[in-house]
This record gives structure tokens, C-alpha cells and sequence, in this order.
């Protein structure tokens, strides 16, 4: 399940996608998930929500056809989250007061009304975590941290370390994968040694744990020292005097993209709030 995880992995590829400047990429995914979170859930009838959730799921599988990235890849991000999703569809469907689907029995504790927040619930997390995944996929850790820079360069008259937080951020989404492979690692190690993970209630597999975490801080924390020492190394001083060996230039590949999906949502948002 650890490797199952696509966030802040990167892979190479020459579509649409890959070729698009990363601040336009950044900005359409906040644009993505505003929109996501925008649907009406009260919406009546009840087919408007769906029709909704419909629309952005078929944009969103026509941007994983044009990024080049395998659809059995990006759906192979929700399996970590699948109990999360479970948990929350079980949680609104008990939960949720309204129309009981059966008078009677343990049925009567299930709403209509909770079967369908549990249904948009589950997707808008799983379009949410595909959608943005997209992102990380796409674009290189270089060319992200030069996107979130440049978009936070207004700031920086302010006294926002634009150069630093952007550096931050895209570290933290760099070593994702390197401590993901680092605690499976860790784990079947530990399995070896006679470790069992699997067994047991929910508080003795959480102890369980516990001779995995104490490595793995140990190890992310040489990590940071060693990529701390490498950056010093290389007379790295923030932004100060920095140049690029590839500058950021906005073309008309970005405006086709930024045009479809910014027409695309906004007639969705109209359909929605206006009819």
C-alpha cells in the first residue's frame, strides 16, 4: 500500500501537460479544486449534483488522457486512502437524518439523504486526490518550486521569503516517495526480525509500529542533514544572486489549456447556480 501513493512523484513524459508552464498548472489546480468544492450538494433534484460530479469526472479523465499518464497509475493513488473513504461513506450514511430507506430494522437508521452525501463525499475526495496528483505528475520538483516562487513573488515587498517557502514545499513533496521507500524498507526489515504488522486490534498494530518509527525519524533526519551539507557545499544562499538555467515563459499552449478549463468550469458553476 506504501508504494501506492503517487503524491510528489514525478513522471517523464512530452504531452500537452508536461510541456505547460508550471504556474499555469499550479493555478488551474487551485481552479480545480475550487470548482470541486463548489457543486452543490443541496442541489434539487438530486440528478443536478450527480450530473455535476459527472461533468468534473470526465474533464478530469480527458486531462489524464492528454497528460500520457496511465489511468491505472493515477487510480492507484486511492488506495491508501480507500479506508479513509470508507470510513467517511459509512459515517454520513448512519449519521445523516432524513428519509429512512427501510421503516423498520438496522435499515432505518439509513437515510436516503445519507446514501447520497456519502456518495458525494467519496467523490470529491477521490476527484480531489486524482485531480491534484496530476500536478506532481506532470511537473518536475525544479520547475515546481520555480512556479510557486514566481507566484509568490508579490509577496516577497511584503517580507514573505518567496525563494525559501517555495523551496520548502517542494522538498517536502520531493521526499515523499524517498521516506514512502524508506519505511517499506524499513518494515519488511523489521518482518524479517520476526515483526508481525498484520495481526491484532487496531491499538496492538498501532504498537506494532513503534520499531518502525524510530528508524525512520533517525533516517529522514540524516537525510536533511546530508541535503543540508550538499546545499552548503554548492555556496547555496536562498535567492540571492540565483539564476536559472531555464526561464518560465508563459506561450499559447498555456492559454488553450487555461482557456478549456476555465470555460469548462464556469459553464459548469453557470448550469449550477444559474439554472
Amino acid at each position: 500500500m506504501i508504494k501506492d501513493i503517487t503524491l510528489g512523484q514525478y513522471i517523464p513524459g512530452d504531452s500537452v501537460l508536461h510541456k505547460a508552464d508550471p504556474r499555469t498548472k499550479i493555478i488551474l489546480a487551485f481552479v480545480y479544486m475550487i470548482a470541486l468544492f463548489m457543486i452543490k450538494t443541496n442541489a434539487v433534484p438530486i440528478i443536478k449534483v450527480y450530473a455535476g460530479f459527472a461533468a468534473v469526472t470526465f474533464f478530469t479523465f480527458l486531462a489524464i488522457v492528454v497528460s500520457g499518464i496511465p489511468l491505472k497509475y493515477t487510480l492507484k493513488g486511492l488506495k491508501p486512502i480507500l479506508v479513509i473513504i470508507v470510513f467517511t461513506m459509512l459515517i454520513n450514511i448512519f449519521t445523516t437524518n432524513g428519509t429512512p430507506v427501510y421503516p423498520t430494522g438496522l435499515l432505518s437508521k439509513i437515510t436516503v439523504e445519507g446514501i447520497n452525501t456519502a456518495i458525494i463525499m467519496a467523490l470529491r475526495l477521490a476527484l480531489l486526490i486524482i485531480g491534484v496528483s496530476l500536478l506532481t505528475l506532470t511537473t518536475t520538483p525544479i520547475l515546481l518550486t520555480d512556479g510557486i516562487e514566481k507566484l509568490l513573488q508579490p509577496f516577497k515587498k511584503m517580507g514573505l521569503p518567496a525563494h525559501e517557502l517555495a523551496m520548502m514545499m517542494t522538498i517536502a513533496l520531493r521526499f515523499i516517495p524517498t521516506l514512502l521507500e524508506e519505511t517499506d524498507k524499513i518494515m519488511k526489515a523489521q518482518s524479517a526480525r520476526g515483526a508481525d504488522f498484520d495481526t491484532g486490534n487496531l491499538i496492538q498494530r498501532a504498537k506494532s509500529f513503534i520499531p518502525v518509527l524510530v528508524p525512520l525519524f533517525v533516517s529522514a533526519f540524516r537525510r536533511a542533514d546530508e541535503l543540508a551539507t550538499a546545499m552548503e557545499a554548492r555556496c547555496y544562499r536562498g535567492s540571492m544572486g540565483r539564476t536559472r538555467m531555464r526561464q518560465l515563459k508563459l506561450g499559447g499552449n498555456d492559454a488553450v489549456i487555461a482557456s478549456v478549463t476555465c470555460m469548462f468550469f464556469a459553464c459548469l458553476l453557470l448550469l449550477q447556480y444559474a439554472i
